[in-house]
């Protein structure tokens, strides 16, 4: 059995994927209300330089979020609220980690804030400000609109705990010291919460009813690292990522994988690590990264970055040097080949499609599909380039590329708007 040590500890302290949660600075007036003619119209979020921007599936009406509160230095977005007007959003002080002081021990010591915005009013409102445990907290997820599931870490021991949305009658959801938890999915019917735990014994993959009770197994090996979780959208299963972190210090590579919620069944879907899982890109000094997850579709496809055969990223981790900035890659771009392919699964007979290609190939990641099921939305980088969005139709057809973020510098973690249930003037 591995003891902590020899288990992956890049990931230890830092969700990236599983709530697509992305790093950026934002300020306030600027997001206007979309205007009523707009109003249906598929909408995204992303991140490009340190900003949050919205833009349509077509590429018009371009904004930026602006956010002007004292003392923060990056904002991220989080969970939307039932009614698809309010979202979640967490911001950081100045980090703690940096030159001389290592990310593990000092990232955790960065304070942070969590806030319900309105995207009607503009209105931020600052949430779970009350018998605050510690100074480190990250909004996991909403359980409807009374309470938040939050990852709460305190002298570097990790824990989700429910509270009310002001932080009060808190409650564990997972122990002190069985591990760091994070990639939390809720259920379709929203009784069950799916989530993988950094365990002593390595990255599983867990579900629970909505309090921690009845908490079930449904992936776990020393040799694997089990990584984020998603429900289908009959409920019927949990998607998650296996890569094997052993040979693959970096993390490159992984399989996508099901399994029942009880834990009766596990399925791995690919093999060879097909998928590309820790998404590295751009030049030295505009480099970017962040956990690639594989997303349904609605009829219960499953949408990820297929690597190509053979290919490698310019970026090559150094596994014998100390990681301090959750990074730890030398810039090869001589050694780069290749890309990857967004392919769409059939996890009942193993079909696939191809949904993207270019010549010379490109890196494209970070695909999920429109709420109406019309779209995809993905990522696509040049060997040494930064990324742009992209979005073509669910069949592959029309793709064109939306923006480049800001001032061309790269655009990253697209995320679709929910249909809105509201109207704005």
């Amino acid at each position: 059995m591995p003891t902590p040590d020899d288990l992956p500890t890049r990931r230890r302290f830092l969700s990236k994927a599983a709530a697509a949660f992305a790093l950026a600075g934002m300020s306030c007036e600027a997001l206007r209300p979309p205007r009523a003619d707009r109003l249906n119209e598929a909408r995204l979020f992303f991140t490009s330089a340190g900003r949050t921007g919205m833009v349509n599936a077509d590429g018009t009406d371009l904004r930026w979020l602006e956010l002007d509160v004292p003392g923060q230095a990056t904002w991220q977005p989080g969970p939307f609220f039932p009614d698809g007007r309010r979202i979640v959003l967490l911001s950081m002080e100045p980090r703690r980690d940096g030159p001389g002081r290592p990310f593990e021990e000092y990232y955790t010591q960065t304070p942070t804030h969590i806030w319900a915005y309105d995207l009607e009013s503009g209105s931020l409102t600052e949430l779970a400000t009350r018998d605050r445990m510690a100074v480190f907290y990250t909004p996991a997820l909403l359980l409807g609109d009374e309470r938040l599931l939050v990852q709460v870490v305190k002298d570097r021991v990790g824990q989700i705990w429910s509270m009310s949305l002001d932080g009060s009658d808190a409650r564990e959801l997972t122990k002190a010291g069985e591990g760091l938890p994070y990639g939390l999915s809720s259920s379709p019917d929203g009784k069950r919460v799916a989530f993988h735990l950094a365990s002593p014994q390595g990255y599983q993959v867990w579900t629970s009813d909505s309090s921690g009770s009845d908490r079930k197994l449904v992936a776990a090996h020393p040799d694997h690292l089990y990584f984020g979780t998603s429900w289908s959208p009959d409920g019927e299963w949990i998607l998650y990522q296996d890569c094997l972190y052993r040979s693959d210090p970096g993390h490159d590579g992984s399989d996508v994988c099901i399994g029942r919620p009880d834990g009766s069944e596990h399925r791995v879907l690919t093999s060879g690590q097909a998928m590309w899982f820790a998404a590295t890109y751009g030049p030295p000094e505009n480099r970017g990264g962040g956990s690639n997850q594989p997303q349904w579709t609605r009829d219960g496809k499953i949408l990820f970055p297929r690597r190509l055969p053979g290919s490698r990223v310019p970026w090559e981790f150094q596994p014998a040097r100390p990681d301090v900035d959750h990074f730890n890659r030398d810039y090869k771009p001589d050694l780069a080949r290749g890309g990857t392919e967004i392919c769409r699964l059939d996890p009942r007979d193993g079909s696939m499609d191809v949904l993207t290609g270019s010549d010379p190939p490109a890196w494209d990641f970070r695909a999920s599909e429109s709420p109406d099921g019309r779209h995809v939305v993905f990522c696509r980088a040049r060997t040494g380039g930064v990324p742009a969005i992209w979005v073509l139709s669910a069949d592959g057809a029309n793709p064109l590329e939306i923006t480049r973020g800001f001032e061309g510098r790269g655009a990253d973690h697209p995320r679709w708007l929910p249909t809105p249930t509201w109207r704005g003037p």
